[in-house]
Formats: structure tokens, C-alpha cells, sequence
């Protein structure tokens, strides 16, 4: 940590020798932080965002790639090609402590193992903007967000009548179409969008070459109509339709095997009716809904079915007392239930469930010219494991020429037992599941932001330690009740520390460059149980968490302006994994180590008679075999051509 500390001021040394700058910035209005419209440059916590403009300059099928390559500590990986399970860890421990939003209604899947997401299905025609959170934000978020929160907004209708065409083909028999129409008027808004993504794709293993099928069927809906000036009613519908082939170990036969189907369906709902009765006071009273439904083992009359659902009702209230104060307040009650059936185990549970009733309240004050502070708290209690509290605050210093922030952030997180936690892992005893509580962590960062106009240079530099306790893992063998074999609450204490470095440089009009850096020490103190492996890549490391990650990414415009090239290099140290059952030696599961990796993307981009842009991709370029999950496959060089049109 010390080290880390020196690092940070040598740097902030460095770069304020620059001297100051003169001009005035675009501010940038961000939402998610504190749920309200505020300018980024008042806000402490660490924000990064995705507008339509940046989505729509990609050409990523998929917005787990979009974001992969563009932030800091979002560590995304993936069990095989486009479709494949995957996992985004924020600052460096584990997926299941970032929560992901669509539209306000979270997207976790309660019938999972420990109630995260899997990002592999978003695609991104629909997607207008993505703000991703880094840090503990449970007193807005509650529950699983430790590392951070991802707040995704799909499109809605703007003035008059669009539609929007997109077209993609590339390599491994991969189509994607995607088509849209909207539009508004001063009564209504409203946004349709389709898409159908197909591909025979590459093996979800290293160790064959036959191809694993993908689909994906997204269709993304908005409406809003306005009452009156004071009143709107605003209604956003998802649904997504998978089918994915997948690689398995089957008990005492060939490890390689492609006789494996998934089915996934999910569907997520809300209505919102927003009264403002003063410029002063907003009140959103917002019903939402999430179903996920997974059939596995399709192929054969033993099918798992896993089904999730979350119901919740959320109140939310903004008061602003003046210009420099107001107040974020509400209160949620949400019920998750899950319920399953083994058909290969023969085993078929009932339904499980669990109501969290929340109550949260987020105060901003600006204490003087330059000073902005927050905070928040919130009290969540859940039906099984009880209650549980977290709070934070954050402060940014603007200076006044406008060009340099100093932020800072610390708060308490927690995430609840998943239901799968509580009722089904080995059989869990009802006497163990009395003594399960939350994990929780304590957190802090402090960074600045500092733009050299006459440079077009901006840049971005925050120190991260986050440490969290109480870890949940399965237990079997010398408990209490080693009859059954439950999950417990590990005494534990696993951290995670870094710096994040991210930078913007425009030499000129045609040539510009975004860097990011991300340095994570983390230390796994949930599995740290033998002192003689005390070594990077046995039981300290996080898993699939590289100490050291750098993303380059430079663009480049022909001189006729409608030529355009983006290339983007991303560098990953290598990492720690465990180890799986499809390994040739002893089948020990003993920890491995996965190599290092450079990957070079290149694309093309040009502006066809105004209304078209047309692009080609070399996924890959110099054909890099890599993996970020041990023995499951990343993609070779791969080859995308499409054409968009908006009319």
C-alpha cells in the first residue's frame, strides 16, 4: 500500500508541473451515482460513461466487448466465443459483488449459484448509455455492489420519426441484424428495436476445434406519454431468447465433449409514474419485474430447469432546497424467489424465496465555491438473514480554473446469502442457515481529474482499497453438521488495492489516443488456507484478476474526413485460475497459471454518400491464442464486415 501511495503522489507531482490551463468544459451530466441529474465534475466517486455516440463508433456485437475496451478495472472474461458465460470483475474481486441495472430494474439472476449476472447476452444496437460505478455503492444500490454498479439505458424516441438499420457478417458463419423505429411528440415517445444474432462459433474449448452454436433474439421496447407537465407514466420492456451450445466433462468419458444445449430466456419489466408538483420535488413511484428462465441438457430427456423471478416496488424522492443542496430518499421492497429441477441428478426442489425491505436517503451539500460533498445511507432487512446497514461519502474539490478535480470516496457494502446460498448448496441445515449473515466491505479511493486544454490532453488517476469480510464459501467435511455439508460465513478478510489510470489525448483533428492502465494487488483470504503455496499464483491471487492491464486504443481520420481507422491493443499480465476437471494429470484441481497476452483489433470505418457507414474488422489481427478462464477458448482472428443506415 505504501508503495502503491508513493506511485500516486510521484505522478500527481509529474503531471501539475504541466502548469496551469485556461478554457471552459463541456460539462457531462451523469445519473447514476446518487440516482438524480448532477454534473460529473461534482461527483466523487469514480465514474466512468458510455454515451450513444461512443456505443454507436463501435462495432462490437456484444457491449461486454464495447466495454472491455474502453475502463479501468472492468476485468471481462469469458468461457469460450460470443455467447459464452461470462464475468466482469470491478477492481478486482468477483462478479458477484457488482450489480448490473437495465432501465432501473436489476438484472441478477436469482436461480444462480450466488446471484450475479451473466453480461454474454447484451447486444448493443438498443444500448443508448452505459455509467459504470466503481467502488462500494450499496447505500443506492444495496445488496452485491461492493466492487461497483453498471447502469445500462436503452434508447428512447426523440423528436419526429427515425429508423435505424444494421447489418453485420463476419467469420464463423456470424450474422447480426438489428432494426429500430421511433420517434416523440409533445404527448408521447416511444422505441421498438429488434435483433437476431446468429453464428456457428468457434469451441467453447481449447482442447477441439468443432463449433458451438450461438442465437440471441433481443427485442427492447420504451413508451412514455406525459399527462401534463407535472405528470408522466414511462414503461421499458426487455426480452431476450438464447440458445448456446457449450463443452462439458462428462463423469468417466472423453472430457471433450459438444453434446451440451442451453436454452435462456429473459425478461425484465417496468412502469415508472413520475409527479413533479415543483421545480423543487420529484417523486417516482416505479414497479418492476425480472423473470429468467435456463433449460439445460436439451438433447436428452434429463433436463435442468432453473427458473429466477424478482418483483419489486421502489419510491423515489428528490428535494432540492436550493442550488447547492438536496436530498435523494426512498424506499424499496423487493421479493426473489428461484426454483429448480435436476432431472440428470434426479433432484427437484420447491420454490424458494426472500423479501428485502429497503429505506435509503442521500444528502448532497456544496460547502463552498470549489467543495461538493455526499452522504448517504441505507437500511436494508431481509427476510431470512435479518438486518443489514451501509453508508457512504465522497467529496470533489473543483478548482477555479475548471480544469482539475480532486475526488475522494469511502463507504460500507454488503451483499445478502443468495437464496441458492440459503436453501440448496449440499442441502443447507436449517440451524446454519439461522447463523449465515452478510458479507460486507469497507472501502475507500482518492484520484483527481485534470484536463490540459492546450494539450488536448485529459486524464484520470485514482489509488483504490477496498477490503471485504465474511466471505460465503462451501463447507464440507469437519463442521458441526458435516452430515450435510453447508455454506458458512468464512472469517476471512480478502482485499483488493490499485491504481487506475485512464487518458484522452487529441495531438490534432485527425489523430487521437485513449490509454487506460490498471494496476490490482489483491490478496484471496477466503482460500489463503496453506502457507506453503503462499506464492502469485497459488490461493493468494484472485482469480482471473491480472496484476497489471493496459488498453490502448488510437484513432485515426483520413484527410477527406469520411475515413476513419481505430486500433485497439489491449495487454493483460498473467493471471491466476483454478484448476478443473478437464485437466489431463490428476484431476486435483490444483491452481494454474494463465499465461500473458497481447491482442491487437483492428477497424475500418467509412461515411458512404452521408446516410451510410460501413465498416470491416480484423478481430485479432496477428491471430494471438489466448485464454482468460483456463482452457476455454478467446477468439482468433476473426473478420467482421456491416453497413448501418439511420433514416
Amino acid at each position: 500500500m505504501q508503495l502503491l501511495l508513493k506511485i500516486f503522489i510521484i505522478i500527481l507531482f509529474f503531471i501539475f508541473s504541466f502548469g496551469k490551463t485556461f478554457a471552459a468544459d463541456i460539462p457531462i451530466i451523469v445519473i447514476a451515482p446518487s440516482q438524480k441529474p448532477q454534473s460529473k465534475s461534482t461527483v466523487g466517486t469514480s465514474v466512468t460513461v458510455y454515451d450513444e455516440s461512443t456505443i454507436n463508433k463501435s462495432n462490437d456485437y456484444f457491449l461486454g466487448d464495447v466495454l472491455g475496451n474502453g475502463t479501468t478495472s472492468f476485468n471481462y472474461f469469458q468461457t469460450g466465443g460470443h455467447g459464452m458465460t461470462s464475468g466482469i470483475q470491478l477492481r478486482g474481486i468477483p462478479k458477484r459483488y457488482s450489480t448490473v441495472y437495465i432501465d432501473g430494474v436489476r438484472q441478477s439472476d436469482p436461480a444462480s449459484v450466488s446471484d450475479d449476472f451473466d453480461f454474454s447476452h447484451i447486444l448493443t444496437n438498443s444500448i443508448s448509455r452505459v455509467e459504470i460505478l466503481k467502488g462500494n455503492q450499496s447505500s443506492v444500490y444495496g445488496s452485491g455492489a461492493m466492487g461497483g454498479t453498471i447502469n445500462v439505458t436503452t434508447k428512447r424516441g426523440k423528436p419526429g420519426f427515425q429508423r435505424d438499420v444494421t447489418y453485420n457478417t463476419g467469420s464463423n458463419g456470424t450474422h447480426n441484424l438489428g432494426v429500430s423505429m421511433s420517434g416523440a411528440n409533445e404527448k408521447n415517445d416511444f422505441y421498438i428495436g429488434f435483433e437476431r444474432f446468429i453464428t456457428d462459433g468457434i469451441s467453447a474449448m481449447d482442447n477441439n476445434d468443432e463449433s458451438d452454436d450461438y442465437r440471441n433474439n433481443s427485442i427492447i421496447a420504451n413508451f412514455g406519454h406525459k399527462f401534463s407537465n407535472k405528470l408522466k407514466l414511462e414503461n421499458s420492456f426487455r426480452l431476450m431468447d438464447a440458445l448456446v451450445e457449450y463443452d462439458t466433462t462428462a463423469d468417466g468419458s472423453d472430457p471433450r465433449q459438444d453434446d451440451e444445449e442451453l436454452e435462456q430466456s429473459d425478461f425484465s419489466f417496468s412502469t415508472a409514474l413520475k409527479y413533479e408538483p415543483s421545480e423543487k420535488f420529484t417523486n417516482h413511484l416505479t414497479f418492476s419485474k425480472y423473470n429468467i428462465t435456463r433449460t439445460a441438457n436439451l438433447y436428452t430427456d434429463k433436463q435442468d430447469d432453473y427458473k429466477g423471478s424478482r418483483k419489486s416496488l421502489n419510491y423515489y424522492g428528490n428535494y432540492n432546497f436550493d442550488l447547492d443542496s438536496s436530498v435523494v430518499f426512498g424506499v424499496d421492497t423487493k421479493f426473489d424467489t428461484m426454483n429448480y429441477r435436476q432431472t440428470s441428478t434426479w433432484k427437484e426442489f420447491n420454490k424458494e424465496g426472500a423479501t428485502t425491505n429497503s429505506v435509503y436517503a442521500d444528502y448532497q451539500k456544496r460547502f463552498s465555491k470549489n467543495l461538493y460533498a455526499t452522504l448517504g445511507g441505507r437500511i436494508d432487512d431481509h427476510s431470512v438473514v435479518g438486518e443489514e446497514s451501509s453508508y457512504r461519502t465522497t467529496l470533489a474539490y473543483l478548482l477555479d480554473d475548471k480544469t482539475t478535480k480532486f475526488k475522494g470516496s469511502y463507504g460500507k457494502a454488503f451483499r445478502f446469502p443468495s437464496l441458492y446460498e440459503l436453501y440448496y448448496v449440499y442441502g443447507a441445515h436449517p440451524k446454519v442457515r439461522e447463523k449465515m449473515q452478510a458479507e460486507t466491505s469497507k472501502g475507500f479511493d482518492i484520484g483527481f481529474e485534470k484536463s490540459f486544454f492546450d494539450l488536448g490532453l485529459n486524464i484520470d488517476l485514482t489509488y483504490f482499497n477496498t477490503v471485504y469480510y465474511d466471505a460465503i464459501e462451501g463447507w464440507s467435511g469437519n463442521t458441526e453438521y458435516a452430515a450435510w455439508g453447508n455454506t458458512r460465513n468464512n472469517a476471512s478478510r480478502t482485499k483488493a488495492q490499485g491504481l487506475e489510470f485512464l487518458s484522452k489525448w487529441k495531438t490534432n483533428d485527425s489523430l487521437n489516443f485513449d490509454f487506460n492502465y490498471t494496476y490490482t494487488s489483491t490478496y484471496d483470504g477466503a482460500e489463503q488456507d496453506d502457507p506453503n503455496k503462499n506464492s502469485d499464483y497459488y490461493n493468494s491471487q484472485m482469480v482471473r484478476v491480472p496484476r497489471h492491464f493496459f488498453n490502448l486504443a488510437t484513432n485515426y481520420i483520413f484527410p477527406d474526413e469520411n475515413l476513419s481507422l481505430t486500433l485497439h491493443t489491449k495487454v493483460s499480465d498473467k493471471v491466476r485460475d483454478y484448476g478443473n476437471a478437464n485437466q489431463p494429470a490428476d484431476g486435483s484441481y490444483e491452481d494454474v497459471k494463465l499465461n500473458s497476452y497481447m491482442v491487437n483489433d483492428l477497424s475500418l470505418n467509412y461515411k458512404l454518400w452521408g446516410a451510410y457507414n460501413v465498416f470491416f474488422d480484423v478481430i485479432n489481427v496477428f491471430d494471438k491464442k489466448y485464454n482468460t478462464a483456463l482452457q476455454y477458448s478467446q477468439m482468433d482472428r476473426t473478420f467482421n464486415f456491416g453497413i448501418k443506415r439511420s433514416y
